[in-house]
Parts: C-alpha cells; structure tokens; sequence
C-alpha cells in the first residue's frame, strides 16, 4: 500500500472523550503527521439508542483542547446506513453473502445446544446454501457473510504482529440486520474502504474485530488498510483503568489543570517512547512517533506522573499564557465564583507579574490559582487559622515597627523592599523569617505564597500597605 497515509479516529457518541480515546487520537494524529497525511473523524453513532449531540460536542471539544486538529468535516456512520445497505445487497449479488431467514427461537436453540455441548455458540449456516424460495413467510431476512470455513484469517497487525483466528471460530456473522440496519462489523468496514483509510489505529479490544473485518474486505475485493491494535491502558494496580485510577475524560483533566500539551506528552509514552526522552515537543512527537515501536504489553496509568510533567510544562511555560491558562479554567474550579466575581484588568495583570513566582511552586493550574489567591482577595482579608496565629504571636508588634520604614521608602521594587526588610531584621536583631513571616499572612492571609518581597512587588505600594494597615486597625 503506497501512496497518502490516511488515518482515522472513530469515537462512539457515549460520553466524553475518555483518556484512553484520547491517546489513541493522539497515536492516529502523529501517524498522520509523521507522513504528511492525514487523520479523518467519525462518529460511530449507529446506536441511536445511546447516541447523544451533548457527547459529540465534547469529543470534539476535548480534542480541539488537547490540539488533535482532524481533516475534513467530522462524518456520521449513522448518516451512511444507505451506503452500508447498498453493499451487504452487493455481496449478496457476488454470493459472498446470503439472506439468512433463521427465526430468533431458532437461533435461541442453537445457543442452547452449543452451551450444552460445550461449544462456544456459533450460527450453524442453515441458509448459508439454501434457497431463498423456502423462506418462511412474514420473516424479514438478516444478512450474513459467507465466511471461510477452512484455514486461519490472519491479521498483520504492526504491534501485535501476526494474529491468525481459525475460521471454524469466526461463523457467518450478520452485516446486515433483519430490521434494514448494518452491524458495527459491516459498517466500519464500509465506512474505511470510502474514506481511504489506509492505516487502522484502535485498541487491541478490537483485534478479533479484526479478523471479521478482513473477512468482509476480501469478500468486497478491497485492499486490508495497515492494522495496529495498541495495548490498552491499565490502572497502576494491573487492573483495568478504571475512574478510581484516573479513567475520566479530557474534560475533567482540563478542570484539574492540567495542560493539553502536557496531557499528549504523558499520553504518547503509554506504550511508545523515544530513548531517555521524558519531555517532548509536539514537534518531536510527530518527528520521532511511528506506531510499529509501540510496546505489545499493556502500560500503566500514573497520576503522578502526568502530575510531574504537568509540573515541568507549568515552570518552563510562559508566564502571560499560563496566566491565560489559569484564568480560563477559574469557572470549571469548584470554588470558581471566588475568583471570577474579582477577576480585572489590574488583577491580570498582576496574575501575569506574580507567575515567575507561582509556577515555581505549582503541579497543576488549579495549585497556581490556589497560589494566585491573594491577589483576588478582597480587604479585609480573611485570615486562615495559621495565619492569625503568627500574627497574633508576635507578629502584629513585628509589623507595626515595620510599617514606617515600608511607608517612607520611595522606590518599591523587589531588590529596594528586599533591602529594607532585610536591613529591619538585622536591625532589630531578628531573623529573617520573624519579620517576612506575619508580612506574608497579612499580605496574602495565608502561610504559603511566592517569595514575599515579589509578593510585595506585585501587589503593589498602596494595596500591600493598605492589607498591613488592616492588619494593624
């Protein structure tokens, strides 16, 4: 197979887009990239029943955030049922299908005779060579494909390898319902062969999916796209991922704050890796990514992890754009309506002046907000317990000596107020920590913050004096 490289990415409309979705996005959006092609999106909503617009927008959200752009227009399977109908009719033309007129009390029975005698239940092909004149009347036909029965369907699988699936174990499975409508098998099929898809990339749940859908491509006369059937992810116990480990949708990562770019770097080393190489640009993921290394063995998922790299991205990020970055998730953070109802000009601003200091100290933008909250707070501030104990130890009396020297200095940048703070102390024979102490917890009401001089720095002459003076009243 030559020519454009042509992947896809094929959701089922039933939630969000699920962190194992998402790396398998991923896996198919550097393939493509890595050729120059291009990756194709589908939503597989044939399944009206669990069908829901509210999930399609948040798939398509929840790429757009973590940057996974896809060509074209997104396309419905359930929009092609026509299609589908049209060739399981034309298999049936070749006589590589048959209409099967087996009643659901029939097919109830042979279930029941394969479980007593031990079989796996397997359609037994009654209308496999029969003629459609003894159909029994009033009986809407299903559509089954004539499959091989001797020999081995083998998948050529880039990850796997080669996976051979005797034919006795495959049957002659429906692609075309009683009721007019097309199996998931017999779709996909179709809806590849049109889109040109040339390379398959999809979980390894799928890889006896694989061996029917070859069957149906053969069948049709049609080339078999490249396969690769990656491991899935499991918890960091080797259980399956659950919601327990970590398995929720890109959505509930954005809220947590963690950053798209960070989120793909974790994602791409599930099971693929380059070297040493902990930390990689999108541009080395698409440089370097081929989907034939990834691993066979299945990788684990590890918060802590994500949680360290999310961190490295925050401390080698830009300051006016995690600034960006944290703001825009203040309405998804449970105590949003804190931040937001003060957010203004010059608190952005000061968000932007404070981040050198902030990000030094945060793993995620939720913790860099939580680090920001002192320049949303209103006057008086609301000491935490902490904090007002230092103040109430001692640290008040260290403030109001203080206080003179910070209201007469002129020049209020951080080496000036690092100066006199530090000249108060030795002065006053104490240790630095005595005096920068209780003028953190009435700067920020908290016992945690960035460097106190830059907290000084950014709040600026008249609002860092105003909060010592309320401290003071």
């Amino acid at each position: 197979m030559s020519g454009e490289i042509i992947t896809r990415f094929a959701p089922s409309p039933t939630g969000f887009l699920h962190i194992g979705g998402a790396r398998t996005a991923l896996f198919n959006w550097l393939q493509a990239k890595h050729a120059g092609g291009r990756m194709l999106l589908r939503i597989e909503d044939t399944d009206r029943s669990r069908n829901s617009p509210e999930a399609v927008a948040a798939i398509l959200d929840g790429l757009q955030w973590m940057g996974l752009s896809w060509d074209g227009d997104p396309i419905s399977q359930y929009a092609r049922a026509g299609r589908h109908r049209e060739v399981a009719e034309d298999l049936v033309r070749r006589g590589q299908a048959y209409y099967c007129y087996a009643t659901p009390e029939e097919l109830a029975e042979m279930r029941e005779l394969a479980r007593a005698e031990g079989r796996p239940p397997r359609y037994d092909g009654r209308w496999r060579d029969r003629d459609p004149s003894h159909a029994p009347k009033g009986v809407a036909p299903a559509i089954r494909i004539k499959a091989p029965r001797e020999g081995a369907t083998v998948v050529a699988d880039r990850v796997q390898g080669d996976v051979r699936f005797p034919n006795a174990d495959l049957d002659d499975f429906i692609i075309l319902r009683s009721d007019g409508n097309p199996t998931y098998m017999h779709a996909v099929v179709v809806d590849d062969h049109d889109m040109g898809v040339t390379d398959i990339i999809r979980g390894d749940d799928h890889l006896t999916n694989a061996a029917r859908q070859t069957i149906i491509y053969q069948a049709m006369g049609w080339p078999v796209p490249r396969m690769a059937h990656i491991p899935l992810i499991h918890g960091p116990d080797g259980g399956k991922l659950s919601k327990r480990h970590g398995a929720l949708g890109a959505e509930a990562y954005r809220a947590m704050g963690y950053l798209p770019e960070a989120l793909c770097n974790y994602l791409v080393r599930l099971g693929w890796s380059h070297g040493d190489d902990e930390i990689m640009s999108m541009d080395q993921m698409i440089e370097w990514f081929d989907i034939a290394d990834v691993n066979k063995g299945a990788a684990r998922f590890d918060i802590k992890k994500l949680e360290a790299i999310n961190g490295h991205y925050i401390r080698h990020g830009d300051d006016r754009a995690l600034a960006t970055a944290m703001l825009s998730i203040l309405p998804e953070m449970e105590d949003g309506a804190y931040f937001t109802e003060r957010v203004d000009d010059r608190v952005e601003a000061n968000v932007v002046a404070a981040m050198p200091g902030l990000k030094e100290r945060a793993k995620t933008l939720v913790e860099l907000a939580d680090g920001a909250r002192f320049l949303f707070a209103k006057r008086p501030l609301q000491n935490e317990d902490k904090a007002e104990k230092i103040l109430a130890d001692g640290g008040r009396a260290v403030l109001r000596d203080l206080s003179p020297h910070l209201e007469t200095l002129a020049d209020w940048q951080i080496e000036a107020l690092e100066a006199c703070v530090r000249g108060f102390a030795e002065t006053n024979d104490l240790k630095l920590g005595k005096v920068a102490q209780p003028l953190r917890a009435a700067l920020t009401g908290r016992t945690t913050s960035p460097g106190v001089f830059d907290v000084l720095a950014v709040l600026g002459r008249e609002e860092a004096l105003g909060r010592i003076r309320d401290q003071l009243s």
